[in-house]
């Protein structure tokens, strides 16, 4: 499972983000298709599961996302703050 975990890792390194996009499109269409075949009696439970799951992981990935940002917003301010010598030529 380790050599499993550590190839998935080497794997998205080497992803930029239309590949990962690829497969989480690709991740929720087999959920939905999963989810066509749940028993009607059970879709509730099922759906209380996947909108758990859904917060669980959205809330922090959204949480670093944003200081993500944050911190590209605040270096690209400090660049244009703070010239280096080669960006100071150019202007």
């Amino acid at each position: 499972m380790k050599k499993l975990f550590q190839a998935a890792d080497r794997y998205i390194k080497t992803s930029d983000w239309k590949i990962i996009a690829a497969v989480k499109f690709c991740v929720m269409a087999f959920g939905i298709i999963v989810g066509m075949f749940v028993r009607k009696e059970h879709r509730k439970p099922v759906l209380c599961g996947a909108v758990s799951v859904f917060l669980l992981t959205y809330i922090p990935l959204m949480r670093r996302m944003a200081r993500f940002i944050r911190q590209e917003w605040d270096d690209e301010d400090d660049i244009n703050r703070f010239p280096s010598a080669e960006n100071a030529d150019e202007n």
